[in-house]
């Protein structure tokens, strides 16, 4: 007998079956959407924030000099951790390392000049002018890994000791072969200007701190600039990682390099240097006659005409240093994914300080206590972030990014699968003004979270319109230098990543008035940008951990290549070398971008609230590998030439100064020793190189549409 539906019968079984799909859609989709945007705006309210608290953190952390290796840096370290652990982060943890670091043993420095004039033997020493009360547990001024040994010559005055004030030189005629060299910092890594002099032919070298650059009217602690007195030390070491186990973790009783063999290797200087005060430099540059130099060569107002020599005036200069294996402290706090525990988005900020380390690197390890914290009552409000967080403060970068180059290098095959992005910090604070640098697919993130953050100096905008000024658009760097924590992560195994700060240079780098009295006086006061410099950071990092896709957008990649591109050809537009690779590997580059921007806009359209229950979780997880992957493809497994730990083709640091950064540094190399050289061979590497950065962009390209050729 058949059935014939009444209209009483049609709309009972509509209900039922609008029941029956109610229920489906609560008991097989997933949970409804979370409340993460909830979260992220509790993260940067008043009731989150708190200067106090940062400042107390950067005030006990600079209580006394810690320079890596020391036992005031070990309770520095047993500081964050106790904090992490305070602020629910109780997976939180130290790794340790057994590394090859430098002290210096002994130093003198003597000038003698003409009669009638007596020998001037230098005290080498600051004046400790706040009365800081551990003012003499400084480590004497001194170059991390300089070259011990005696040097003994006539005085010739280089400039920035760039490749190009050689250059100048030797147009005037004038030859430093068996000087020793004075060289004001800044331009360049200081490790290259020790490079330079040797390849010129210098015995020694000696950097000043100039007053054109460093000093001011008045200075510490009357004005931030500063003391005649004041010497900025640092490391001379032109690698990355402990140098005694290159490419590889200092662990346990790991193999290890000879001092000869380090030697060989070419990181390490082969004359001896020192770090001297503006005071020092001024009187040794009034014993140097001979021309007069360039006009952009000279001092300030104040000081003498600045001559090129060599000479008269004669230096002695002698270091020793004392090379010893010591262990090294990384700190290390995970807050786990809950949908995936495997995906890491990695902040960093090093602890280890020359002195005290107010701004460098303590004002940054200030802010990632406070980042902690607020993730920390996050936590305790019911967040948990999508990905995992991993927080690390790093130790002994000073010396050449060796705490965080150790624990990439040991968890290189990890990190290479699963690391989403690295959040650097070091200077956090140093005085007005945000800037930023980022692989370019990070460029929309950090606009569009600076337009959630006020600015600490102008209440009345938000930090992105202070940070695009009057351009309209902001000025965001790329990560190319080797001058702080990204490095190992962009470069060696090409992680996405970004580095940021307030300020920018400052005058008692790397002196013992980094204190906690010049931030407190002239860095920061209120501690107001300390509490955005978190608050940005921390935003980030939210983001990347809880958004469901990822927010990368390589669009912005294929615009930054193109333009790197022409500046290349620019170069050399007389020469018979041929980017049409590089433009072509650009435009697929491009093309898959457009189209992986396009599927992620339709899976984000399907998965609304009504068809949740077709939602495909594979897909978007799918889809954001090829996001987080496609940095990888830009690394080489042979690196750079000559350079084999730097892997990323894209970007790297200048070979003759580690702080620049270059776009295509292989091809950049090329080209420096084509023009030098001028020979067929040297100009078909050039094109060599052109044709490997083209290779890694199609790979970065194939990696985002996510097909197999």
């Amino acid at each position: 007998m058949s059935f014939k539906p009444t209209p009483t019968t049609t709309t009972t079984t509509l209900l039922l079956l609008a029941t029956a799909l109610s229920v489906l859609l609560f008991t097989s989709s997933p949970p409804p959407p979370s409340t993460n945007s909830t979260f992220h705006s509790l993260f940067t309210s008043t009731s989150f924030t708190d200067n106090s608290t940062i400042s107390h953190h950067l005030q006990t952390l600079t209580l006394r000099p810690h320079i890596a290796g020391s036992l005031p840096n070990a309770d520095a370290a047993s500081y964050v951790l106790s904090t992490f652990i305070s602020y629910s982060l109780l997976r939180s943890h130290i790794v340790s390392y057994h590394v090859s670091l430098t002290y210096p043993s002994s130093r003198t420095l003597t000038l003698t000049r003409p009669p009638p004039d007596p020998p001037t033997t230098f005290d080498l020493r600051q004046e400790n002018h706040s009365d800081n009360p551990h003012a003499d547990e400084v480590v004497p001024t001194f170059h991390a890994y300089a070259k011990s040994g005696t040097a003994v010559g006539h005085v010739a005055y280089v400039n920035y000791g760039r490749v190009e004030d050689y250059l100048t030189l030797k147009e005037m005629g004038v030859n430093v072969s068996g000087t020793v060299v004075l060289a004001r910092y800044g331009k360049i890594y200081r490790g290259d200007i020790v490079r330079n002099a040797y390849e010129a032919g210098a015995l020694g070298v000696l950097v000043y701190t100039d007053r054109k650059d460093y000093g001011g009217p008045k200075w510490y602690p009357d004005d931030k600039w500063m003391p005649p007195s004041g010497v900025q030390v640092g490391t001379v070491y032109g690698g990355v990682g402990d140098p005694s186990t290159p490419g590889w973790a200092s662990t346990g009783s790991c193999e290890r390099l000879s001092q000869d063999e380090i030697e060989q290797g070419g990181e390490v200087p082969l004359i001896p240097s020192l770090p001297i005060s503006a005071a020092d430099g001024d009187l040794i540059l009034r014993s140097i006659s001979g021309q007069v130099a360039n006009h952009d060569w000279q001092g300030d107002a104040d000081s003498p005409v600045y001559r090129v020599g060599p000479g008269p005036g004669i230096v002695n200069l002698t270091y020793n240093g004392n090379q010893v294996i010591n262990k090294i402290e990384n700190v290390i706090a995970v807050i786990e994914g809950v949908e995936e525990p495997d995906r890491f988005v990695i902040l960093g900020n090093h602890r280890d300080a020359w002195t005290f380390g107010a701004v460098d690197p303590n004002s940054g390890t200030a802010a990632l206590l406070d980042v902690a914290r607020r993730l920390g009552k996050l936590q305790k409000r019911g967040w948990r972030p999508r990905r995992t967080i991993v927080l690390c403060n790093w130790d002994a970068e000073e010396y050449g990014l060796i705490g965080s180059t150790e624990w990439v290098e040991e968890n290189r095959e990890m990190l290479a699968s699963r690391a989403v992005a690295y959040i650097n910090v070091d200077c956090a604070v140093s005085g007005a003004g945000f800037h930023a640098s980022a692989t370019p697919q990070l460029d929309e993130l950090l606009k569009q979270v600076t337009q959630q953050v006020q600015d600490p100096d102008n209440s009345s905008q938000t930090i992105y319109e202070s940070w695009i000024g009057s351009r309209n658009f902001p000025e965001v760097g790329r990560l190319g230098g080797g001058g702080s924590d990204y490095a190992p992560f962009v470069q060696h195994v090409g992680v996405s990543a970004i580095d940021m700060f307030f300020g920018g240079g400052y005058p008692i780098y790397h002196s013992m008035y980094d204190d906690f009295t010049w931030m407190k006086n002239f860095g920061d006061p209120m501690f107001h940008r300390h509490v955005a410099a978190a608050s940005i950071w921390g935003l980030v990092a939210l983001r990347l951990a809880d958004d469901e896709f990822l927010p990368f957008n390589y669009l912005s990649y294929s615009n930054e290549l193109q333009t790197s591109t022409k500046e290349l050809e620019d170069q050399i537009l007389k020469k018979s070398i041929s980017f049409i690779p590089l433009y072509k590997s650009i435009r697929e580059l491009k093309k898959a971008a457009t189209k992986i921007n396009k599927q992620r806009k339709a899976l984000e359209e399907s998965n609304g609230w009504a068809s949740m229950w077709r939602k495909d979780p594979f897909k978007v997880r799918e889809l954001n590998d090829r996001l987080m992957m496609a940095e990888r493809a830009f690394t080489d497994r042979d690196g750079l030439p000559g350079r084999p730990w730097y892997k990323h083709l894209i970007y790297g640091p200048s070979k003759h100064d580690d702080y620049g950064s270059k776009s295509f540094p292989g091809i950049d190399d090329a080209i420096d020793k084509a023009k030098s050289l001028n020979s067929v061979e040297s100009w078909r590497l050039v094109q060599h190189e052109v044709w490997r950065a083209s290779r890694a962009i199609t790979h970065a390209a194939l990696v985002l549409s996510g097909e197999l050729t």
